[in-house]
């Protein structure tokens, strides 16, 4: 494959994981807009007195045990995974981002400290540690959010660190510490705009990862409460109906997991190929 059309590959690559992605977001907006104008009425879920139908014109992807409609349940699915997903790495980036420019510039005893707390944290498995922490904090959209938060900020820590310790001996660095420079300005003109260069590619690849823990916990129960519509939970639900062929109570929500998951990695994967270039 030649250079051009390896790029042609690439930013097809790129244009559908970016258009999968605002796809979810447009579905976070209707959803929404749909709960504030309390469109559901008293319940979230779509409740029927058709019970495991199948899909049809009038559920288009069926029902579930309870004759909520899936296809409804996996729309305000996709909301809350996109709201639980970017209040993590919106919580994790906000923490190991000024901490790992603090440790990689200042060094000495702060900097060790750190990085023994942050390398600790990451040398737990992310599954193991999200599902402690989620039992520790306990049920809830925010909770969730901390519990992913506290998973994926020891990797913002460590990339910012590295870099920053990098970049510190850079020779205009140094040129402006001589000038006379406050640190404020040395951190902030001079170090920061050099040390996020990667970032895009953690946040798109970490968020894509995050989608699949946050999963992991509804599907045991750790996640969200009950009387609100998550895929991993529903997954759970649905198991007890797979034997006798209800299959669309697991299709469905494990589908969009799937297509989230799917358009974060593209980008992630083409970003890092355009600043590996």
């Amino acid at each position: 494959m030649d250079i051009n059309s390896s790029n042609r590959v690439g930013q097809n690559i790129r244009k559908t994981g970016f258009l999968i992605v605002l796809f979810y977001l447009l579905i976070v907006l209707i959803m929404k807009f749909l709960e504030v104008n309390n469109w559901f009425g008293y319940s979230f879920s779509g409740l029927s007195s058709d019970i495991f139908a199948p899909p049809s014109i009038e559920h288009l992807c069926g029902t579930d045990r309870l004759g909520r409609d899936v296809c409804f349940r996996t729309l305000q699915g996709s909301s809350l995974a996109i709201e639980v997903v970017f209040l993590a790495i919106f919580f994790a980036l906000i923490l190991g981002l000024p901490l790992g420019l603090l440790s990689g510039y200042f060094g000495g005893v702060f900097d060790k400290l750190l990085s023994l707390i942050m390398d600790t944290i990451f040398s737990i498995p992310v599954i193991l540690l999200s599902v402690v922490v989620a039992f520790v904090l306990g049920k809830g959209i925010l909770n969730a959010a901390l519990a992913l938060c506290i998973v994926y900020s020891p990797q913002y820590f460590r990339l910012i660190r590295n870099q920053t310790i990098l970049v510190k001996s850079e020779t205009y660095v140094e040129a402006a510490r001589v000038s006379g420079a406050d640190l404020k300005t040395i951190i902030f003109k001079y170090i920061l705009p050099n040390v996020i260069t990667p970032l895009p590619i953690v946040l798109t690849l970490n968020a894509a990862d995050a989608v699949l823990v946050l999963g992991s916990l509804g599907f045991l129960g750790l996640g969200v409460p009950a009387d609100i519509p998550e895929w991993g939970s529903d997954l759970n639900l649905a198991l007890a109906a797979l034997p006798t062929g209800i299959w669309w109570t697991a299709f469905f929500p494990g589908l969009a997991m799937f297509f989230l998951v799917l358009g974060l990695s593209f980008i992630g994967e083409e970003l890092e190929s355009i600043f590996e270039k």
